[in-house]
């Protein structure tokens, strides 16, 4: 499958605004207002110059079709490298977010070869996302249980979500 991760840049703003629907966004709060949208771009197109994460366009073939990236945070008391990632519905159910997904975990064990590196990438899908639960399982995760997590981060919302972990120091993510 010609599947490709791209990093962010201004052309992925219509990409952005796509998935800016109540379909895409239902398990995360709903649509975002044009100037959030805008304020998350930007967050976007900066992330690779903080060298803690970047958010990538899905290519298949020349079409972006979707997104998926990384950014390092504090969870628990510990730094780790959180995951998320979006397929458009016209593109559900061919393997496409698999493939982003395997593309993106050879990104990060990269990442977390650098010094001070966190060396775990967590995902945190709402429990009721039953399609982000099964990519979690299929990219090699392992369940560590729900949990209450804060997002849109310091909007004091919590939704319930799995917490997902992989370890990027083995190279099958299990320890």
């Amino acid at each position: 499958m010609d599947v490709r991760l791209e990093p962010w840049s201004e052309s992925a703003l219509g990409l952005l605004r796509r998935i800016n629907s109540a379909q895409m966004r239902r398990y995360v709060g709903g649509p975002e207002p044009e100037e959030k949208l805008l304020a998350r771009h930007r967050r976007y197109l900066a992330m690779p110059a903080t060298g803690r994460g970047c958010m990538f366009a899905v290519l298949r073939g020349d079409e972006m079709v979707g997104s998926i990236g990384y950014h390092q945070r504090d969870w628990r008391g510990r730094q780790i490298y959180e995951s998320g990632w979006n397929v458009l519905p016209p593109f559900h159910g061919r393997g496409i977010a698999t493939a982003a997904g395997a593309a993106l975990l050879a990104v990060v064990r990269e990442a977390a070869r650098q010094h001070d590196a966190p060396h775990s990438l967590h995902a945190f899908p709402s429990v009721e996302n039953v399609s982000s639960n099964a990519l979690c399982h299929r990219l090699g995760f392992t369940l560590l249980g729900p949990c209450n997590f804060e997002y849109p981060p310091g909007s004091g919302c919590l939704m319930r979500s799995n917490d997902w972990r992989i370890d990027l120091t083995c190279p099958h993510g299990v320890a």
